[in-house]
C-alpha cells in the first residue's frame, strides 16, 4: 500500500500577457472598438469586462491542469459542467498488475496527523480494502468488479480543461473557506498559480489560507 500527497500540474504553458491579448481582440469585436487596442490596453479591457460582469468574453481561454487526489475530491471536481475530464478508470486499470506495483496508492487525509488514533483507524481499513481488493482479482474478479470494495482514499489522475470563467467559478465554490479540506488542499495553492500567472482574471478572488 502506498500512501501520497495529492498534488496539480499546469499541462499548458501560460502566457498571461497574451491571453489578455486575445480575449481583447475577440470582446472588442461586441463593441467594434478594434482600433482601441494598443499594447497596453488588454489589462485595462479585461478588467472592465469583469467588473462588468461580461464574463462570456474570457471563456475564449482555456486551461488544461492535470490533478491527483482522491476519488471524493474528483466527484467534487466533476460537478462543473462546463470542462472536459479524462480520468484514470478503476473499470479498466488493474492495480494487481506489476505495472501499479502490485498495490493500492491511496490520498493521505489533510485532516489527521499520522500520530492520531482517528489516522491509524484509516490506515488499518485502507490496508484491509487493499487486500480484499487484491483477493478478488487472485479469484478471478475482473477490475469493473473488484473496483466496488474500492473506496473515497484511491488515488485517481484527473486532466481537467476549463475555460478562463469557469476556473473563476470553480475556485468561488472550491477555494471557499466552506469547501471540503481536501478540496481546498488543490483549490488554493492552483488559484495562486493562476493568479501568479495571468493578470487580472483571478486577482479579486478568494485566495484566505
Amino acid at each position: 500500500m502506498k500512501i501520497i500527497e495529492p498534488e496539480f500540474e499546469i499541462v499548458d504553458f501560460l502566457d498571461g500577457n497574451e491571453m489578455l491579448k486575445r480575449i481583447e481582440r475577440a470582446g472588442r469585436v461586441c463593441y467594434k472598438s478594434e482600433l482601441s487596442i494598443t499594447n497596453d490596453s488588454a489589462i485595462r479591457f479585461v478588467k472592465n469586462i469583469i467588473r462588468s460582469g461580461h464574463e462570456s468574453v474570457i471563456e475564449h481561454e482555456k486551461i488544461t491542469v492535470k490533478i491527483i487526489c482522491d476519488r471524493g475530491v474528483s466527484h467534487e471536481i466533476v460537478r462543473h459542467r462546463i470542462a472536459s475530464y479524462s480520468q484514470e478508470s478503476t473499470r479498466y486499470c488493474n492495480y494487481y498488475a506489476d505495472k501499479f506495483g502490485n498495490e493500492l496508492t491511496f490520498i493521505k487525509p489533510y485532516f489527521w496527523n499520522e500520530d492520531l488514533e482517528k489516522y491509524k483507524i484509516w490506515e488499518n481499513a485502507m490496508l484491509y480494502i487493499e487486500k480484499a481488493y487484491m483477493e478478488l482479482i487472485g479469484a478471478g474478479a475482473k477490475p469493473q468488479e473488484a473496483r466496488s470494495v474500492l473506496p473515497n482514499s484511491l488515488k485517481t489522475e484527473i486532466i481537467v480543461t476549463m475555460n478562463l470563467r469557469e476556473w473563476r467559478h470553480f475556485f468561488k465554490l472550491r477555494a471557499d473557506k466552506t469547501a471540503h479540506p481536501q478540496m481546498r488542499q488543490i483549490a488554493l495553492p492552483l488559484l495562486k498559480e493562476f493568479q501568479k500567472d495571468i493578470p487580472v482574471v483571478f486577482d479579486n478572488l478568494i485566495d484566505e489560507e
